[in-house]
C-alpha cells in the first residue's frame, strides 16, 4: 500500500477534485480531451521534424504534467482564509507571492497556495489561486449585506477541523483519517446550487461587483476553475474555436515564443448555471441563474528574475498603451483581439529569445548541473571559476526553471472575460492601494516572495556544483 506522504496527499486531493468538477461541469473534461490532443499533436510534430516515429505524449512529456493542475477559491473573510491556509499546509501547500488584483478592478487581494521545493514541485504541482474579499473596498451598503452573509455560513465541515487539528498536533494522520480529509475537504469546494441570500440580495451584490455576488451569495467556496497544463496553447485555443467551445477571444499573457516565459492562458468562458435563491425571508425557493465557473488551460514558461519581470512590464505596459490607442478605430480585417496579438507580438521582439542570451542577461533563473567532463576537471588546482568559463568548458550545463506562479493581470483578463458590465465601484477600487499587510494580518502568516524562492534554487544549483569541483568560489 502506498504510504501517505504530504505530496501523495496532495497528488490524491488533486485528482479527487478533478473528478469532482469534471462530473459538475462536463465542458471541463472535454477541455481535457482537447488538451490531450493538442499535446500528442505538438509531440508528433516535434518527432517527425526531428526524424522520429511519433509516440504517445505520456511517454516523452515530464511525469508531472500529465497531473498538473490549479484552480481556484475565492474567500470572503479572515476566519476562512487562515483556516485554509492550516488545511492547505497539511498537503504540503504554502502561501507565496501577494497579489493585488485592485489593478484589473477587482476587489480582491490574493496568494497561491502551493509546494515550495524542487522535489516537492517534482513530486506533484497542485496550486491554488486563492482571494480574499476586501471589505474596506465596497460601498457601505454592499458590506453590510456581504458580512451579515458570510457571517452565517461555515465553508469547513466539523470533521475536517478535527482532522486538521489533528495533523498539527500529532504531525500525521492515519490512512483512514488522510481518506477522510480528502472526502472533507472537497465539501469546501462543492458547487452549491442554493443561494444562501435572495434574489433581491443578489442582484445587489452584482450590480456592485459580480465577484461579490460570487463569493457572498453561496454556502462554500466552490472551485471556479480548475487548469491543466499545455505544451501547446495556441493550438488548444484553435481547437476550442473549431469545437464551438465558448473559447475567450485571445491568450492572456507574453506572445508564442521560441523561449517561453512566465505563464500564457486561455479558457472558456463561465456557464450560466440554474441556481435557487431564497424568497425574502420565507424558505421558498425562485429560479435565476449565475455566472462563475469556467474552465481554463495554461502554458507555463520560465521564471524571469526581477530585471527580466520589470522588462517584461515595460513592455507589456507600451502594448497596453498602444492597444488603447487603437480602440474605437474601424479595421477592415482585423478585430481587436489580432489587433492587441499584432502589437503584442511586435513589441515583445524587445525581450531576448535566446536562452544563452536570457541566461548571459540575467533575465531568467536557471539550475545548474556537472557534465560527464566535471570529474577530470574537479582534478584542477584552481579555487576560483567562473560559470561562463565552465559552461564554453562543457563542464557545466543548464536548464530554465519553470515558472510555478501567477500573473495578476492575465487573470483579470480570464475574470474579466466572464463578467460582463463593469462594477458600479470600478473607479473605488482601481484608485485603491495594494494592502500586503492587511493580507498577512487576515491569514496569520507571511506569504514567501516567489522572486526569492527561484533565486535559491539557482544559488543552491551553483553551491552543489562548487563542493562537487571542489571550488572556494563559483563566480556567475
Amino acid at each position: 500500500m502506498e504510504e501517505w506522504t504530504q505530496d501523495s496527499l496532495r497528488a490524491r486531493f488533486c485528482k479527487a477534485l478533478s473528478e469532482m468538477y469534471k462530473t459538475e461541469v462536463p465542458l471541463y473534461g472535454d477541455l481535457m480531451d482537447i488538451v490531450w490532443e493538442a499535446d500528442a499533436a505538438a509531440v508528433r510534430a516535434s518527432q517527425e521534424v526531428e526524424g522520429g516515429v511519433a509516440i504517445d505524449p505520456d511517454d516523452v512529456l515530464p511525469a508531472r504534467h500529465r497531473v498538473e493542475r490549479h484552480g481556484a477559491i475565492r474567500l470572503g473573510t479572515a476566519h476562512e482564509l487562515a483556516t485554509i491556509r492550516r488545511m492547505f499546509a497539511v498537503m504540503g501547500m504554502f502561501p507565496v507571492g501577494y497579489y493585488d488584483l485592485t489593478l484589473a478592478g477587482f476587489p480582491m487581494h490574493a496568494t497561491a497556495f502551493r509546494p515550495k521545493d524542487r522535489e516537492a514541485l517534482a513530486a506533484h504541482p497542485f496550486r491554488v489561486f486563492t482571494t480574499v474579499l476586501r471589505m474596506e473596498l465596497l460601498t457601505e451598503k454592499t458590506r453590510a449585506l456581504a458580512q451579515q452573509a458570510l457571517q452565517q455560513r461555515n465553508i469547513f465541515t466539523d470533521r475536517l477541523i478535527e482532522l486538521i487539528d489533528r495533523a498539527e498536533t500529532a504531525g500525521t494522520l492515519t490512512p483512514q483519517e488522510y481518506a477522510e480529509f480528502i472526502n472533507e475537504g472537497l465539501e469546501t469546494f462543492r458547487w452549491h446550487s442554493k443561494a444562501t441570500v435572495s434574489l433581491e440580495e443578489y442582484q445587489m451584490l452584482k450590480a456592485e461587483h459580480p465577484l461579490i455576488a460570487d463569493i457572498v451569495s453561496f454556502p462554500n467556496s466552490h472551485i471556479n476553475h480548475l487548469t491543466p497544463r499545455t505544451i501547446d496553447i495556441d493550438l488548444v485555443q484553435q481547437l476550442m474555436l473549431d469545437r464551438n467551445m465558448p473559447a475567450k477571444e485571445r491568450i492572456e499573457g507574453p506572445p508564442r515564443r521560441k523561449c517561453p516565459i512566465l505563464l500564457r492562458q486561455t479558457s472558456f468562458k463561465a456557464l450560466e448555471e440554474t441556481v435557487y435563491f431564497r424568497d425574502g425571508s420565507s424558505d421558498i425557493f425562485i429560479k435565476g441563474s449565475h455566472t462563475a465557473r469556467f474552465g481554463e488551460v495554461e502554458q507555463r514558461g520560465y521564471a524571469l528574475t526581477r530585471k527580466g519581470r520589470h522588462l517584461y512590464d515595460q513592455i507589456l505596459s507600451k502594448v497596453n498603451s498602444k492597444a488603447l490607442q487603437h480602440q474605437g478605430k474601424a479595421s477592415l480585417t482585423q478585430g481587436p483581439a489580432e489587433v492587441y496579438e499584432t502589437i503584442l507580438t511586435e513589441q515583445f521582439h524587445d525581450f531576448p529569445d535566446e536562452l544563452a542570451e536570457l541566461r548571459q542577461e540575467q533575465l531568467a533563473y536557471f539550475c545548474y548541473r556537472l557534465t560527464d567532463k566535471a570529474e577530470s576537471w574537479a582534478m584542477s588546482p584552481s579555487k576560483t571559476a567562473l560559470v561562463s568559463s565552465l559552461l564554453r568548458q562543457g563542464v557545466l550545463e543548464y536548464e530554465p526553471i519553470t515558472y510555478e506562479d501567477f500573473l495578476p493581470l492575465s487573470a483579470g483578463g480570464i475574470f474579466n472575460s466572464n463578467l460582463g458590465n463593469t462594477s458600479t465601484s470600478k473607479r473605488l477600487i482601481m484608485d485603491a492601494d495594494p494592502d500586503l499587510d492587511g493580507f498577512q494580518r487576515l491569514l496569520g502568516t507571511a506569504v514567501t516572495d516567489e522572486f526569492w524562492l527561484y533565486e535559491t534554487m539557482q544559488t543552491e544549483s551553483l553551491e552543489t556544483c562548487k563542493k562537487k569541483l571542489g571550488l572556494d568560489e563559483l563566480i556567475l
